[in-house]
C-alpha cells in the first residue's frame, strides 16, 4: 500500500528568524535560546557561528555547527556550547527555505574567510533581483556553493574593492534589491541591516554581563525576554548598525545609512496578522496590541448577529488567531450581541510528521492531526470561528466539517485580513496564484459556499490599515491582498546595474 506524507497545515510558511549577540562568554548558549524562543520563524534547520579569539594562532578564529531539523534537535548535545562554539559573539539562524531547497549546504549563518578577514551573515527576506546578480558574479568566475539568495551577500561583499568591511558591506547592500534583515559578525562587531524599506523586522537589545553589557538583534523580542533582556529599539529601515567595543564602553551604537535618501517604509503586513508571536515588538510595536485592534475592526465591520436570545460563543483557530479573536469577541459583545471567547479548538502542537494511505481522507486528517473540538463548548451553539487569513481553503473547509460534527447551532467565519490573492516574493513562502482560494472564485458567497460556513467575512483591506500603527515615513506591503509589489520583482527588473 502506497503511504504518502501530507502537507502542512494550510497557512502561508513563515519566513526565516536570526539572532545575534557580541560580548557574552556565553554567546552561543544564548543565541540558541534566541533562535528557540524564535522556532515559530523556520523549522527546517538551524545553524550557530561563534568567533573567538586563538591565542596560539594570535588571530579571530570562527566555529559553526547547523543542521537539518529543530533547533533543539540540531544542538541536542550541550558539549557544542561547551568544547566547540566558544567565544565572545555569535550569531544564529532558523532556516524555513523561501530560495533554494531544504539542504545541508543551505543552512545559514555562511561563513567566509577573505582578503579582509572572517565574516559570519544570517539572512532573512528575499532578494528580488538574485538572476541577475549572480549570473552577472557567474560570468566573472564566481563559484557558488549553495542555491540560496543570501550567499550572495557574501560574493559581493568579497569582491568589494572599498577598504574597510563596513564600507565592503555598505556597497554590496547598494546592489541588492528586495527584503531583507542581516545580522553579520566581524571580527570587531556585530553589524545589523534592514533593507531601504524596511519590510522584514529586526530589534536591538542588550542583556548584562558581569557589570557590562551585551548587545542583541533579533528578528522579535520575544527572544530578548528568555534571556532576560532589554528592549532598546527596532533597526529602522535603510539602516545599518555597528555594535563594537566602543559600543560596550559608551553604549553609542554606530549608525549609517544604505542608500543615501530613505523611502518610505513598506513594513510587511502579515507579520502582524500571522507571522510574529503576540508576545513580540515588531517594527517597534506590540503584536498583540494590533491583532486586538484587528478583531475590534472585523467586530465593528462584519459583527455577528442571531434572531434568537442564544449567544455567540467566539472560538479562535488556535494560536496565530488567538488575539484577533478576543478583540472580535469584546466588540461584538459591546455593541452587538451577547457574546463569549471560548476554547472550542485544542490544538496539538506535538503532531510532528502525519502520513495517510490511499483510503484515507486526506484533508480531514491533516486537520484532525493538528486540531480537536471541545464538544461541550460548541454543541447546540451558535460558533463564528476566527482566523487570520484563508490561504488554499482546505484546512478552513475541514475545520467547519469538524466543528459541524459537534453539532452546533450556526458556524460563522470571520476572517481578520482580506482575501490573499498573489503570492508573496519578499521572503513568505505563499502558494501559487492558482492554489489561493480566493482567485478560484469570483466573490466572497462562492469561497463561503466552498468552506460551508453559515456566514463569512473577511477585514477590508482599509480596516486593516486603520489597525496598524502609522507614523511618519512608514506605511506597508500589502502586496499579497492587492498585487501591489513596493519594490520591483525579477521580471520588473529591465536592467539592474551597480551605477542604478
Amino acid at each position: 500500500m502506497e503511504i504518502k506524507e501530507i502537507r502542512e497545515i494550510d497557512k502561508p510558511n513563515s519566513n526565516c528568524g536570526v539572532f545575534g549577540i557580541f560580548n557574552h562568554p556565553q554567546s552561543s548558549l544564548i543565541t540558541y535560546y534566541g533562535l528557540f524562543s524564535m522556532q515559530h520563524r523556520g523549522q527546517e534547520a538551524a545553524g550557530i557561528t561563534s568567533f573567538y579569539y586563538d591565542k596560539e594562532k594570535k588571530k579571530m578564529r570562527y566555529a559553526y555547527n547547523k543542521g537539518l531539523g529543530l533547533i533543539s534537535e540540531v544542538f541536542h548535545d550541550p558539549k557544542i556550547f561547551q568544547d566547540q562554539l566558544i567565544g565572545n559573539s555569535a550569531i544564529g539562524h532558523n532556516r524555513y527555505s523561501t530560495t533554494g531547497s531544504s539542504t545541508r549546504w543551505n543552512i545559514q549563518p555562511f561563513n567566509i574567510n577573505y582578503k579582509s578577514g572572517i565574516l559570519s551573515l544570517a539572512h532573512n527576506g528575499n532578494l528580488t533581483n538574485t538572476k541577475y546578480l549572480r549570473e552577472k558574479l557567474q560570468d566573472e568566475g564566481t563559484i557558488f556553493q549553495t542555491t540560496t539568495d543570501s550567499e550572495l551577500f557574501l560574493h559581493l561583499i568579497a569582491h568589494s574593492k572599498k577598504t574597510t568591511q563596513l564600507e565592503q558591506i555598505q556597497e554590496a547592500l547598494q546592489i541588492t534589491v528586495g527584503a531583507y534583515s542581516l545580522v553579520i559578525l566581524t571580527e570587531y562587531a556585530l553589524i545589523g541591516v534592514r533593507d531601504p524599506y524596511g519590510v522584514r523586522p529586526l530589534s536591538i537589545g542588550r542583556v548584562k554581563n558581569n557589570g557590562s553589557w551585551a548587545y542583541i538583534l533579533a528578528s522579535e523580542t520575544c527572544a530578548f525576554d528568555i534571556i532576560d533582556a532589554e528592549y532598546i529599539r527596532s533597526v529602522e529601515s535603510n539602516e545599518i548598525v555597528v555594535i563594537d567595543q566602543d559600543t560596550i564602553e559608551t553604549g553609542n551604537i554606530k549608525s549609517y545609512k544604505i542608500m543615501p535618501e530613505t523611502p518610505t517604509a513598506k513594513h510587511c503586513i502579515f507579520e502582524y496578522i500571522y507571522f510574529a508571536r503576540p508576545d513580540s515588538k515588531i517594527f517597534g510595536e506590540s503584536v498583540d496590541k494590533v491583532r486586538r485592534k484587528l478583531g475590534k475592526a472585523l467586530a465593528i465591520e462584519s459583527p455577528v448577529i442571531k434572531d434568537d436570545d442564544e449567544r455567540v460563543n467566539v472560538i479562535a483557530v488556535p494560536d496565530s488567531a488567538n488575539t484577533a479573536s478576543l478583540g472580535f469577541a469584546h466588540t461584538n459583545n459591546k455593541y452587538n450581541y451577547p457574546t463569549r471567547f471560548e476554547i472550542g479548538l485544542i490544538r496539538n502542537h506535538y503532531s510532528g510528521r502525519t502520513f495517510i494511505s490511499p483510503n484515507q481522507n486526506e484533508r480531514e486528517l491533516k486537520v484532525k492531526t493538528k486540531f480537536n473540538t471541545v464538544q461541550g463548548v460548541i454543541q447546540g451553539r451558535h460558533i463564528t470561528l476566527v482566523d487570520d487569513s484563508i490561504v488554499r481553503g482546505t484546512t478552513s473547509q475541514a475545520l467547519v466539517q469538524l466543528l459541524r460534527k459537534a453539532n452546533p447551532k450556526s458556524v460563522d467565519m470571520r476572517i481578520s485580513s482580506p482575501p490573499v490573492k498573489f503570492p508573496c516574493h519578499y521572503g513568505m513562502d505563499f502558494p501559487t496564484r492558482d492554489e489561493l482560494i480566493a482567485n478560484h472564485h469570483a466573490n466572497v458567497e462562492e469561497i463561503r459556499q466552498a468552506i460551508g460556513a453559515d456566514t463569512l467575512h473577511y477585514l477590508s483591506k482599509e480596516k486593516m490599515l486603520e489597525s496598524v500603527p502609522h507614523s511618519a515615513g512608514i506605511d506597508y506591503c500589502t502586496a499579497c491582498f492587492t498585487g501591489e509589489y513596493p519594490i520591483p520583482i525579477e521580471d520588473e527588473l529591465d536592467k539592474f546595474s551597480t551605477e542604478e
